[in-house]
């Protein structure tokens, strides 16, 4: 290094953290015992009480795993967009999209999966675990046709076990409170994530034509 040159900036350095949880013993001690009422509200069938909720949720996140990693997807339509097929089944028409296909990919070679269900206004959760299969059984289709326009696929889920998840995340997120909600001036738009990694991207002409794009595209 010469006199005049800058002085290079040595990599920063993260400490070790000491204080790690790295065994489930360590986590049971710190938490303590899961309430008696946190573990037996599990069921594996839908009953009348929670038929309800799917048939009011218009939304829900799919977490899934495969050979390309971990993906987590929303997905919605109206209320009644899951249909229930039995009481150990749901099919979930999957609409159009970007064609990436992360999850329908993981779906294809790791069937395990697991929903997360919100309903406006509901401060509790929705969560499913299972396996999942796809469909393109015209049957299956028929059904969740929109506009004479049927999902290339269904996802097709054997649900393993369900459960409501307290409201207490939801309450201090605040979700449904109009009071809280994030101006849209102070978050970047879709052109601006897009350009944010290709920087040569057109992020203004993309978010003109983006709202004709999807109201078009929408099934």
């Amino acid at each position: 290094m010469t006199q005049n040159s800058p002085k290079q900036r040595e990599p920063e350095r993260h400490t070790v953290d000491v204080h790690r949880i790295e065994t489930v013993a360590q986590l049971e001690t710190l938490y303590g015992a899961a309430g008696e009422s946190a573990l037996a509200k599990e069921t594996p069938t839908i009953n009348s009480a929670y038929r309800r909720l799917l048939e009011a949720a218009p939304f829900c996140s799919i977490a899934s795993i495969g050979q390309q990693g971990m993906d987590c997807s929303p997905r919605g339509d109206g209320p009644g967009f899951v249909r229930i097929l039995d009481d150990r089944t749901i099919a979930i028409a999957d609409r159009r999209g970007n064609n990436r296909l992360d999850t329908l990919r993981n779906i294809v070679v790791d069937p395990r999966v697991a929903l997360l269900f919100l309903i406006p206004g509901w401060n509790e959760a929705l969560r499913i675990n299972g396996r999942s299969h796809l469909s393109a059984d015209p049957d299956l289709l028929r059904p969740f046709a929109v506009n004479d326009k049927l999902p290339a696929t269904v996802i097709i889920t054997e649900i393993d076990t369900m459960y409501f998840q307290c409201a207490r995340a939801i309450k201090r997120a605040r979700l449904w409170d109009p009071g809280a909600r994030v101006p849209l001036s102070k978050l970047p738009t879709a052109g601006d994530l897009v350009q944010s990694v290709i920087a040569d991207f057109d992020g203004p002409a993309y978010d003109d034509a983006l709202p004709e794009r999807q109201a078009k595209t929408l099934y």
